[in-house]
């Protein structure tokens, strides 16, 4: 039975949209708020003023997206860029995303439900963290039918390849990385439209016609 993975990010949530919404709302728009002072107290109880870097300024840098947030959002450091996503506002951006299309899970659900006997369909997605029940709630809250879920991460990349023939993805990274005995359909976005790729939909529905010729190849 030919296996089907389908990715999250890209295909089923508009993270990016996301992102953006967050960043500008709890960053840009609170540093225009006047804060006050703030200290650090030693073990002495004495007090000295914090350094805050005040010429530090958050601002998004592009809005052509791309897969490296640092150049698209202005960051301090990579560690800041890290709690932003993964320990500050991880439900904000990974629970509650917007799907791609108004549409998504009822194309989903529609092909999950006339191909779950012929295929072995999955849900995948690279997550990290406390992202995994961010998604979890992402997906319930859509009403998802698929039962399985696979999520990886950088080391346990290859288990989900090995657990999949075919995989649907934005990720420009998967579709460059692609092992040659897997198939991949790219879900075309502007991070992605210039690599090439055999398979290439721009919207979930065009998914059961691919399927149903590579069922008969």
């Amino acid at each position: 039975m030919m296996k089907i993975g389908i990715e999250i990010n890209g295909v089923l949530r508009n993270t990016f949209e996301k992102i953006k919404q967050v960043y500008k709302k709890n960053l840009i728009d609170s540093q225009s708020i006047e804060t006050q002072p703030m200290y650090n107290i030693d073990i002495s109880g004495e007090t000295q003023d914090l350094i805050i870097n005040e010429d530090f300024k958050y601002e998004i840098l592009s809005e052509e997206e791309s897969f490296d947030l640092e150049k698209m959002y202005k960051f301090q450091n990579k560690e800041e860029l890290y709690s932003f996503l993964y320990e500050e506002y991880t439900m904000e951006v990974f629970g509650h995303a917007p799907s791609t299309e108004i549409n998504t899970f009822n194309i989903l659900n529609d092909f999950y439900l006339e191909f779950r006997d012929n295929f072995d369909i999955s849900i995948v997605s690279n997550e990290i963290g406390k992202s995994k029940p961010s998604s979890l709630f992402f997906l319930s809250k859509f009403g998802t039918l698929i039962e399985k879920i696979f999520f990886y991460s950088e080391i346990t990349k290859k288990d989900m390849w090995n657990s999949i023939d075919v995989l649907l993805t934005a990720n420009p990274f998967l579709l460059l990385e692609r092992p040659k005995n897997k198939i991949v359909i790219k879900f075309i976005t502007n991070y992605n439209k210039d690599i090439p790729s055999d398979y290439e939909i721009t919207s979930l529905s065009e998914l059961k016609q691919i399927i149903k010729k590579l069922k008969n190849v």
